[in-house]
């Protein structure tokens, strides 16, 4: 298994420092709804989890919240709240898309606002040992006492100086420092701390949150492309400063960023497309998802509302297939016995068998290398499009147990490796879903249906068709094995 390192700038091999696999990923600073950049992040990462524990590596998983920050605090002003609120608010909206996403908890949850003292305790160490500096309330890490600064990004001291723009200070000794520790302003908010009141800076924070959870070396650090520089070098420099260990990070994985058709990158601060209006729009949560891991994670990816719809449909045919698999495993097991003795299969099960197996060896190669989901999933359609043919040509004839076997195998198979990339099969959260009554309904109909067209009664049969695609919009077909329907669009 290959995965990209981001400060090598190649695909090594995946080799932990031990079990299992610590996993750190910077999280959202909850201040307004999460967006579908935010959601790209987050799915990738679950599917770096998932796919390391396919292949056998235990992960322990830990995600930060950086719930205390200039954007938050611009919240509470905007929304007229507390800036607290504001975070609890829009850490609240992340755990309800994430979960239609099917995206799974972490094993831990950090919060900036619950390690205060063990981020001033790390101040202090980087203070006492010559590597952080005082100037009137405010700490800042000394770029100069770490030689290797630039390590991760590659910029050289011209395109940091440039950098570090972002936080001007003529008073540090250095542009290239940055805040560990920030003086309290006016009306915001604040603790005590051995250099008078105030916060941590940003980049500190998940120095601390990661050596907590994780200890001292992580394997994987996961995040966006935007952080590498200044977030993930400074985390380096800090943190190694610290502990004297290299390297911080074995891996660190970046995910390209959502980028609008304008080439403008999708963020809070400019303009953005909320998970939840997507979803609310009637895309199901596993089909948002299949597009969001639809190109190589590295890569920019361009919000498009053509793509997500082509991803609807493309999810829809696995769906579809898993329910034609579930409906023909019935028919086999209702026709032979669910424990029917196996027998020597034929040319067409065979043919279905071996399609699974290398489905299954394709979709492995694909994800080891580098974990390249776009050729994972074109795997998964070509076994559903197998099935489907398998399915088709099963025609009149009685199932055998070899058919049952092949069936079982498929669909094994099928929720074997779309499980690893954490696409359901069964949007279980979609709000468009059939209420109970209406399924009930529809299927009575179709039950109804099917004793008319049993007495030959077409007449009757043909008007059960008429009723159920005017008053449900069902589309009813017909196959050897029974009825099946479907919702129009």
């Amino acid at each position: 298994m290959q995965l990209y390192n981001t400060e090598t700038g190649r695909k090594e091999p995946f080799e932990p420092g031990e079990l299992p696999v610590r996993m750190y990923v910077c999280g959202m600073t909850p201040k307004n709804e999460p967006h579908v950049g935010h959601a790209r992040l987050f799915v990738v990462n679950d599917t770096v989890r998932r796919y390391l524990e396919y292949r056998g590596f235990p992960v322990t998983y830990v995600q930060n919240f950086t719930d205390i920050d200039d954007k938050i605090i611009a919240a509470g002003l905007r929304e007229g709240i507390p800036a607290a609120d504001a975070a609890q608010r829009y850490t609240a909206a992340y755990f309800r898309d994430m979960e239609r996403l099917n995206v799974r908890p972490a094993d831990t949850y950090t919060y900036v606002t619950r390690y205060i003292p063990q981020i001033i305790a790390f101040v202090q160490a980087l203070i006492d040992s010559g590597h952080a500096y005082v100037l009137d309330g405010d700490v800042y890490f000394s770029v100069p006492s770490y030689p290797d600064y630039g390590r991760l990004s590659g910029r050289n001291d011209e395109a940091m100086q440039a950098g570090a723009r972002i936080e001007p200070d003529e008073r540090k000794r250095d542009p290239r420092d940055f805040a560990l520790w920030k003086s309290a302003k006016p009306d915001e908010p604040w603790w005590e701390s051995p250099w008078g009141k105030g916060r941590p800076g940003w980049h500190i924070e998940c120095s601390t949150m990661a050596m907590d959870t994780l200890g001292e070396q992580v394997d994987i650090h996961g995040g966006g492309t935007d952080l590498i520089f200044p977030h993930h070098e400074n985390e380096i420099a800090q943190s190694e400063s610290l502990t004297g260990k290299r390297p911080f990070v074995r891996y660190w994985v970046h995910t390209g960023m959502l980028t609008l058709p304008s080439g403008e990158k999708m963020a809070h601060s400019g303009r953005f497309v909320t998970v939840s209006s997507v979803l609310t729009s009637g895309v199901p949560g596993p089909a948002l998802r299949m597009y969001l891991l639809g190109q190589h994670y590295r890569s920019p990816l361009t919000f498009s509302e053509e793509q997500i719809a082509a991803s609807v449909v493309r999810w829809r045919r696995w769906a579809d297939t898993d329910a034609t698999l579930t409906r023909l495993i019935t028919w086999a097991e209702d026709q032979l016995g669910a424990d029917a003795p196996a027998a020597e299969p034929g040319e067409r099960e065979r043919a279905l068998g071996e399609q699974a197996r290398a489905a299954r060896a394709a979709f492995v190669a694909a994800m080891d290398d580098e974990l390249n989901t776009s050729p994972a999933l074109a795997a998964i359609d070509e076994l559903v499009h197998r099935a489907n043919d398998y399915a088709h040509g099963l025609g009149d004839t009685p199932p055998t147990s070899t058919t049952l076997a092949a069936l079982r195998e498929a669909q094994r198979v099928l929720r074997e490796l779309s499980d690893v990339l954490g696409i359901a099969l069964v949007d279980t959260a979609d709000a468009t879903a059939l209420p109970a009554a209406t399924r009930a309904a529809i299927e009575a109909l179709v039950a109804q249906r099917e004793v008319a067209r049993g007495a030959r009664n077409w007449t009757e049969a043909d008007r059960i068709r008429r009723e159920l695609d005017e008053t449900y919009h069902v589309v009813i077909k017909d196959t050897p094995q029974g009825a099946t329907w479907t919702v129009r669009d």
